[in-house]
């Protein structure tokens, strides 16, 4: 048994013979302070509980007795104060180095060096806070946060039943909880939508968290187990994505989470620990919320709200409260509220009636939002503090383009709303209408327009918008959401899929841009150099694929075999140096050698193509023209490594723009760089989706965008009002002798002649 099991078993033990005692409430309190002291031994312990809306100081061990009551901190406050408004545990090796530190002199605590608390948490709220101090300057251990946690798990209990705390106030609805509030939060689906708020899962309040008989605890949680791995097996089997999908990869990594022993083993100590089944449970998932806030990783992150959707599932099942907002049904249109959601999860829900989600947590690589853009439904993440704002049946307005949700709207709100998306209908009937309308500018120049793709669902959105082909489909895809590196037979398999999908519409296919944002837990360890202070600058993409030469052979071996008998298109990202897409060409064609002394048929044609994404390539573009037959220009990280500005931060995001002229003359001077070639030039990324900027693009040379398919309705409208001389005599003025403004420009150039920019 380790040892933060044997401190908390040692301390519950002691702890239920203090509460069992016929001692006043603040006796209890005052020993419960030494008993956790002497056993984490820890010069200081002290208990700050939730009183008319203050943290006052109840109980301590090694501060002032005199300081007892007097002490009272808003919550918010220093740095108990901010362990009970983020309701997350502090550690600090000195706490007076902390920015939100505050000296209390009457608390006598100047002494101590050494700081670590917990939030005392009832019904998913801070009602107070355990903490520990030291003199010596030091980091508690974790095995010591885990006792920490584990014994205010059980204060919670036990200072309720006392009536120590105004839980009802703690509780009770705040302004915050009744008038019409506005929340923000990272778009991570976009589009509208209106409803009433059904929380995914009811409250589950734990009632009873001391055991009294842990075997009984033990077979409870095993039994809730074995139920919830039926559920998981019944609801994979039962996905309708197709067979053998990104979808189905996704549920299978959801699936190994619920097998996994380690997750089952953690349960169990903290029932030896004395704690029932439902608090086991509860304890272990504090423990991931605090892993989870450490993860700058968002794969490894995304797979730590896995396991935080299992626990709630396990903890619904093992108290008996088993149903959902989706098992218990949808009345009507409903905008579903969750700290986080798992794929699996979403899937229950009744399509009609789910409309949109929002999350207090959530990322763009979320695997939920994979499942959620294949479902139709926009998706609001980090929205933080939302069930702080929302009741039960509240209504929401979610516009998840713009970021924002309304909760209990106004009516000026509401028909504010109701007007965009009659706007918003009317645009998208616009759009569709041009399906089948190709897109030629005024003066009769014909823009390519095709879509961006990851996903096998994406493809269909090719037919729906009348784009012209797949310009990128980023194979990574496949490797971010499969457990496992993706056998080279499921690799093959796609991209067959993907090439009968589109029919005579070509597929550009992106070898696997793997490593910096998009690191992958099965390399990890396996490559020197996975972790990096810049990855976005480090060890990724084409670099990672040539050095991991079976990776590189695998793809390249499965995208030959599935484009047998056509055309091949196959795209290098992050291309430094002509040499590399040298060295990336002749693993494909050795591996085009293999299958040839094999008889395998081959593609009828292979073209290839590189990304240019660092402005060195540009610098080299007489060396490399005569050897592609296609050119991307990929503005995402082009823009950042330009401006040396990473665009995740978001302290840069206003750093720089995207119509800023040395953007500008930097894409024209690729357009003239390969003049004179028979090189398709194309430009990929969100820069090319959005209208003013696909104006600038159009004005300086560029006649062909891969976009995301909502773009591909606004843009063709956009590129039918446009006469191209027009434009680019403006832009070559413009850039010549650069304004100030060139996106205030271009804007007042559009809107003199009437063309939609925003």
């Amino acid at each position: 048994m380790n040892s933060a099991v044997t401190s908390a078993r040692s301390i519950l033990t002691n702890l239920h013979e203090v509460m069992a005692s016929r001692l006043s409430a603040q006796a209890k309190l005052n020993q419960v302070v030494d008993v956790i002291g002497e056993n984490l031994d820890s010069e200081v312990c002290s208990i700050y509980l939730l009183r008319e809306g203050m943290l006052e100081l109840f109980a301590t061990r090694g501060l002032e007795q005199s300081a007892v009551h007097v002490t009272r901190l808003a919550v918010g406050e220093g740095l108990v104060g901010t362990i009970a408004a983020n309701v997350e545990m502090l550690n600090l090796a000195e706490a007076a180095a902390h920015p939100d530190f505050l000296y209390r002199p009457e608390t006598g605590e100047e002494k101590f060096h050494s700081f670590a608390g917990v939030p005392i948490v009832r019904r998913e709220r801070a009602v107070g806070a355990l903490i520990v101090q030291h003199a010596d300057p030091r980091r508690y251990e974790e095995v010591e946060i885990e006792a920490l946690q584990t014994v205010a798990m059980v204060l919670s209990e036990l200072i309720s039943n006392a009536g120590l705390i105004d839980e009802h106030d703690a509780l009770s609805a705040s302004p915050q909880m009744t008038e019409p509030q506005q929340l923000t939060g990272l778009p991570l689906v976009k589009g509208l939508a209106a409803g009433h708020a059904v929380f995914h899962q009811p409250r589950i309040n734990i009632e009873h968290v001391m055991a009294e008989d842990t075997e009984a605890e033990i077979q409870r949680v095993y039994l809730a187990f074995d139920k919830m791995r039926d559920q998981i097996d019944k609801m994979a089997s039962q996905a309708e994505f197709g067979v053998g999908g990104e979808h189905e990869e996704v549920l299978e990594t959801y699936k190994m989470f619920a097998y996994d022993e380690g997750w089952s083993r953690r349960i169990r100590e903290a029932i030896d620990s004395g704690l029932t089944a439902e608090a086991a449970i509860e304890r272990v998932q504090q423990r991931t919320r605090m892993r989870m806030r450490q993860i700058d990783d968002p794969l490894l992150a995304e797979r730590m709200h896995d396991l935080e959707d299992l626990s709630n599932r396990l903890l619904r099942i093992v108290s008996g409260q088993v149903g959902t907002a989706a098992t218990m049904g949808l009345r009507g249109d409903a905008i579903l509220i969750a700290r986080n959601l798992g794929p699996a999860e979403l899937l229950e829900y009744d399509r009609r009636r789910l409309k949109g989600v929002i999350l207090e947590e959530g990322s763009l690589t979320a695997h939920v939002v994979i499942v959620a853009r294949a479902m139709g439904v926009p998706v609001l993440g980090r929205v933080p503090g939302l069930r702080g704002y929302v009741r039960e049946g509240d209504e929401i307005l979610l516009d998840a383009t713009q970021g924002i949700c309304n909760i209990r709207p106004g009516p000026a709100i509401s028909e504010a709303f109701e007007a965009k998306s009659a706007r918003n209908r009317e645009k998208q009937a616009g759009y569709a209408a041009l399906r089948d309308v190709e897109p030629f500018t005024k003066d009769g120049e014909r823009i390519t327009i095709m879509v961006n793709a990851g996903l096998r669902d994406d493809v269909p959105m090719l037919a729906a918008t009348g784009a012209d082909g797949i310009g990128l489909f980023r194979t990574e895809f496949q490797f971010l959401v499969s457990a496992t590196l993706p056998q080279r037979d499921r690799q093959t398999r796609l991209y067959r899929d993907v090439l009968d999908a589109a029919g005579d519409k070509p597929v550009v296919f992106r070898t696997v841009d793997i490593g910096g944002d998009k690191s992958l837990p099965y390399l990890r360890g396996s490559e020197e150099g996975m972790d990096e202070e810049n990855p976005a600058m480090g060890w990724r993409a084409l670099r990672l694929a040539l050095a991991r030469e079976g990776l590189m052979k695998a793809q390249a071996r499965s995208l030959l075999e599935a484009a047998a008998g056509r055309t091949l298109n196959v795209m290098f990202p992050m291309v430094s140096e002509p040499w590399e897409f040298d060295a990336a060409r002749a693993v494909f064609e050795q591996q085009a050698d293999f299958l040839r002394a094999r008889r395998k048929m081959l593609p009828e044609q292979v073209r290839y193509g590189a990304m240019l994404e660092v402005p060195a390539l540009a610098e080299m573009l007489d060396v490399l023209a005569p050897k592609l037959s296609f050119l991307s220009i990929g503005t995402n990280d082009l823009t950042q490594f330009l401006f040396a500005a990473d665009r995740s931060n978001p302290r840069l995001a206003e750093r720089y723009d995207w119509l800023s002229p040395a953007i500008m003359r930097f894409i024209r001077r690729v357009v003239l760089g390969v003049a004179g070639h028979d090189i398709d030039v194309t430009v990929c990324g969100e820069m090319g989706g959005r209208r003013l900027e696909a104006l600038a693009l159009i004005a300086i040379g560029i006649r062909r965008l891969s976009i995301t398919p909502a773009s591909v309705g606004p843009i063709k409208e956009m590129v039918r009002k446009i006469d191209t001389s027009e434009i680019r005599r403006a832009m070559e003025r413009w850039l010549s002798e650069p304004v100030q403004d060139l996106r205030g420009a271009m804007i007042a150039w559009a809107e003199e002649r009437g063309i939609d920019w925003d």
